[in-house]
């Protein structure tokens, strides 16, 4: 664990108070430009005043990125207790952990998702000093993470796992026998505890069945192994250098257009929108189209405008099977100034649906990227670990810190309402069944205003200026009138703020 001294923490305090003192100071009028007072001269003097502001800006940035390096840059090791009553769900695939094949195959599952984290000494931000996003790019980290399941299910094969997931043997978390008659409910089953400890599995009374969904082992064949390349092709293209399509740096330079710069925090409606526009700059990823919701309502003949490409010819060809696949992303909000308990199954499940891939949110001032859940604890991957910056143009460059071993969960309760949800479609049949999916896990929430609708129709039918491609907004709420006139007297900004 790393430490810092009391003089250390004081030092920069103060500097952060000094930062807070100096953004509320006026500029003096010897700094101001052509149209405040200058002196007679242009001495030395007056031009390293000039230059003073910039120097201010360079030391303020590095004592905030220290503060956030000592902040981030340590965890304490915790393990999470799972019961083996209740499935596990992790985007469409359920476990439950009564023997050690299950919790083999749940273990293999959750590292397998890429994990993007904060990383530290990359090359600077461009207009900034910003050698880190430590304290403010936590949401941007979590959109990364969607972005990238939805390249994973787009360009790797159905249930791929990674195959070097074994070398990452800490498993940090256990299984529990909830209300045990023999032991104390808070008492970990010491044989799944760690996979490498007794090796003799549980029995599973003759008259339990397991879920169907739990049946099918996940196939530990040649495939995965073919599947590699393309699993670090992946990664390489969210690195924390400039010229990647996906990396903090492209994804900084896309906030700028919607009034963001390094150092802003980011929230998930923002988010949505740099996201579809990285994705449409690049060529890495020609044959994937983003479409964002507007106005919690997704359009189906927009989405088919986006991808169905027999449209774009002249004249169009009905016979042409071109399609682009897509990803779906629905800003929403769960409720006022809190999540509205009545969403929450439907939350459930939306996420056990297979093309679901998953909600970026978090706690109040803290994103997170969720991927499933049991009971009433969702299951999430957290960004806020500082981590050294990979070379990811170096050969054969390490993938361990882009896989995250320790699964943590937290209650329902403490979500933020602000949030993203994504979906993926592989085709148009995919679509369609998509539709169908989600339509019939939004009828299941007790509120009678639903988290988001799908609408035949273009958005500029109902008018909307133009299809999500051409919006950038946030998104509206569907919320009763009474919530809902509560919630605006917030700053919009507040709805979308996470640290």
């Amino acid at each position: 664990m790393n430490s810092v001294s009391p003089s250390a923490v004081q030092y920069v305090g103060v500097g952060m108070q000094v930062e807070q003192v100096e953004s509320r100071r006026p500029p003096s009028l010897e700094r101001q430009g052509s149209f405040g007072f200058r002196g007679p001269q242009a001495s030395d003097a007056s031009r390293d005043a000039a230059r003073e502001p910039d120097e201010m800006d360079k030391v303020k940035a590095k004592l905030m990125s220290a503060w956030n390096n000592v902040k981030y840059g340590w965890t304490i090791k915790t393990k999470t207790s799972f019961n083996k009553i209740s499935p596990v769900t992790i985007l469409g695939h359920s476990y439950l952990l009564n023997n050690e094949d299950e919790v083999e195959r749940f273990r293999q599952d959750f590292v397998s998702r890429i994990w993007l984290t904060y990383r530290r000494e990359f090359p600077p931000l461009e207009g900034s000093t910003w050698t880190t996003d430590c304290g403010w790019g936590c949401m941007l980290r979590s959109g990364q993470m969607l972005l990238a399941q939805g390249l994973v299910v787009h360009l790797m094969p159905r249930d791929w796992t990674w195959a070097d997931a074994q070398q990452l043997t800490d498993v940090d978390f256990e299984v529990f026998r909830p209300r045990s008659p023999v032991r104390a409910g808070g008492v970990p089953i010491p044989s799944f505890g760690s996979l490498r400890g007794s090796s003799s599995p549980e029995k599973i009374p003759a008259g339990s069945q397991v879920p169907r969904c739990c049946q099918t082992k996940r196939p530990e064949s040649a495939r995965d192994w073919q599947a590699e390349p393309i699993h670090s092709k992946l990664i390489t293209w969210f690195g924390d250098q400039p010229p990647t399509p996906f990396g903090v740096h492209q994804l900084v330079e896309i906030g700028k257009s919607s009034g963001k710069k390094a150092g802003d925090w980011y929230g998930p409606s923002i988010v949505a929108h740099i996201l579809r526009k990285a994705v449409a700059k690049t060529s890495v990823a020609q044959s994937l189209a983003v479409y964002v919701a507007q106005d919690c309502t997704v359009y189906k003949e927009d989405v088919v405008h986006l991808c169905d490409l027999s449209l774009n010819q002249s004249p169009a060809d009905p016979s042409d099977q071109a399609w682009k696949s897509v990803i779906i992303l629905v800003p929403v909000r769960l409720g006022g100034e809190a999540l509205n308990p009545s969403y929450i199954e439907c939350v459930k499940n939306i996420l056990m649906l297979d093309c679901c891939i998953g909600i970026i949110g978090g706690k109040p001032k803290h994103s997170l990227y969720f991927i499933g859940f049991q009971d009433d604890q969702l299951l999430y991957l957290d960004p806020h670990l500082c981590q050294p910056v990979v070379d990811v143009a170096q050969a054969d460059f390490s993938l361990e810190s882009f896989h995250c071993s320790s699964p943590k969960k937290m209650p329902f309760s403490r979500m933020d309402p602000s949030c993203t949800i994504g979906f993926y479609a592989k085709n148009k049949k995919d679509f369609e069944s998509l539709c169908a999916a989600v339509g019939m896990a939004l009828s299941s929430s007790k509120e009678k205003y639903p988290i988001f609708t799908f609408v035949e129709g273009l958005g500029q039918d109902y008018g909307l200026e133009g299809d999500s491609s051409n919006h950038s907004g946030p998104s509206a709420h569907i919320l009763p009138p009474d919530i809902l006139s509560r919630s605006n007297n917030r700053r919009s900004s507040d709805e979308f703020v996470f640290l």
